[in-house]
């Protein structure tokens, strides 16, 4: 009997179809850009997978070392770029279920989408793209370097991340399938003529734009990041319970709660119950608006069953997922508070220009002396740019060979940036330290990621 009971693939598509919106991405359309080895025996669905290979990633572990705002080494309670990642899974599946999206796609996507996020939160990100750009005013590649080898993104680098960088098969990368990748490169700002190396960009439709399951997740993305900043920065003491709860939106929801807000003594309560408040006031109007426009969309095109929407899918807003005009207004104001109170604050401040100066150093000292890399990043000069490798040099060949070869190559300054994107908060400042402020006893754990 228990065999019968055993629910396949095929049994969980059809289910999936039968129950999920017509505007919904099915797994059986999922498509990849390699051989996926070992699905015809595997019974999860496609975009389970994926999700699966992403929480066995070691990208996806390092987040938890990785600031999302406040230094996470200085108290126990503040977020993290994986709490974050953590969180925008939740509110992405939950807008996701009551609007028949694809659950599994959604948590997919939300999983993987900062994997190619820097130490030190967008200080790092900011670091990387003004080097490869040519413009830091600390460091200067040559001229021939920065014409080619593009910028730094972190929503580009996420994908770059999954498509080539994480090692757990016999050919780089996840082999994600393709709206996965799509979700994670959309998840924020891009370009279609955007200066970063993509792998199969002819995949992600890069002039059109993103399935809905791509929008809720970035929905979720920024009510995450607004509201939990809120509360980091609330706990924190950057900002008053007060001043917080002049803003519109926060008047909003103390009308909506009455006087279970209004009349509370205790400030910690009063403060989660309106954070709790803004994000359910958030959540709940990002589902009702979205559910307006595509039944509109629907109704405009004569859409009635799934196949009618994957034909003009590609035609809807790439806003269909998001706020109403009003909430979008209240959230505007809210996102200006964060960043001037919170994100721009003394302390944060501060970490920043750390973080600015420990990006910046260890660039210079891989560019600079190549031999300082791990043999790893060296061994991937070998194999993906044709270079010879430096540790099987003799020693009075090397410098010409760095000069030569090296500084002159975008594909170099692309894999420092790799390298440096990849670390976490704790090991970029283990290797600061290991590199520009030696002490005796000191480790060099740089090969042991």
């Amino acid at each position: 009997m228990s065999g019968r009971l055993v629910r396949d693939r095929q049994w969980l598509e059809a289910d999936e179809a039968r129950r999920l919106a017509l505007c919904a991405v099915r797994s059986s359309e999922a498509t990849r850009r390699g051989v996926d080895d070992g699905s015809s025996a595997d019974d999860r669905l496609a975009f389970q997978r994926d999700r699966d290979r992403i929480l066995h990633a070691r990208a996806f572990r390092r987040l938890k070392h990785k600031t999302q705002v406040f230094v996470p080494h200085v108290a126990d309670h503040a977020r993290t770029r994986l709490t974050h990642t953590l969180e925008v899974g939740q509110l992405g599946r939950t807008i996701a279920r009551a609007l028949g999206l694809n659950e599994d796609l959604v948590e997919a996507i939300a999983l993987a989408h900062d994997v190619g996020h820097t130490a030190f939160g967008h200080t790092g990100e900011k670091v990387l793209d003004e080097i490869l750009r040519g413009s830091s005013p600390e460091l200067s590649l040559p001229a021939a370097v920065v014409a080619e080898v593009g910028a730094f993104k972190h929503n580009y680098q996420s994908l770059r991340v999954v498509d080539l960088l994480e090692r757990r098969y016999e050919r780089a990368g996840l082999d994600l399938t393709d709206q996965v990748r799509e979700g994670i490169l959309k998840h924020t700002a891009w370009k279609v003529g955007f200066p970063f190396p993509l792998e199969d960009a002819a995949s992600l439709h890069l002039d059109r734009q993103c399935h809905l399951e791509g929008q809720a997740v970035a929905a979720g993305d920024e009510i995450a990041q607004q509201t939990h900043d809120l509360e980091d920065g609330l706990r924190a003491a950057t900002v008053s319970l007060g001043s917080v709860e002049e803003l519109a939106v926060a008047r909003r929801v103390t009308e909506e709660l009455g006087g279970a807000l209004r009349d509370e003594p205790r400030r910690w309560l009063r403060q989660h119950l309106l954070v709790r408040g803004v994000i359910r006031l958030l959540v709940s109007d990002v589902i009702a608006t979205s559910a307006e426009r595509i039944e509109r969309f629907c109704s405009r095109h004569g859409i009635s069953d799934h196949e009618a929407w994957v034909a003009r899918s590609r035609e809807v807003s790439q806003t269909t997922v998001w706020f109403s005009g009003e909430v979008e207004g209240l959230f505007d104001e809210l996102k200006a508070f964060i960043y001037r109170f919170i994100i721009n604050h003394a302390s944060v401040n501060r970490q920043d220009w750390r973080a600015r100066k420990v990006i910046t150093a260890l660039f210079r000292a891989y560019w600079t002396n190549p031999l300082t890399l791990p043999s790893y990043v060296l061994l991937r000069a070998r194999d993906e740019l044709g270079f010879p490798y430096l540790r099987e040099l003799p020693m009075a060949a090397v410098a010409g060979e760095v000069a030569s070869r090296y500084h002159a190559s975008p594909g170099f300054a692309r894999l420092v940036a790799d390298h440096i994107a990849g670390m976490s908060d704790r090991f970029a400042l283990e290797e600061y330290r290991a590199l520009e402020q030696p002490e005796p006893g000191q480790t060099f754990s740089g090969g042991d990621r």
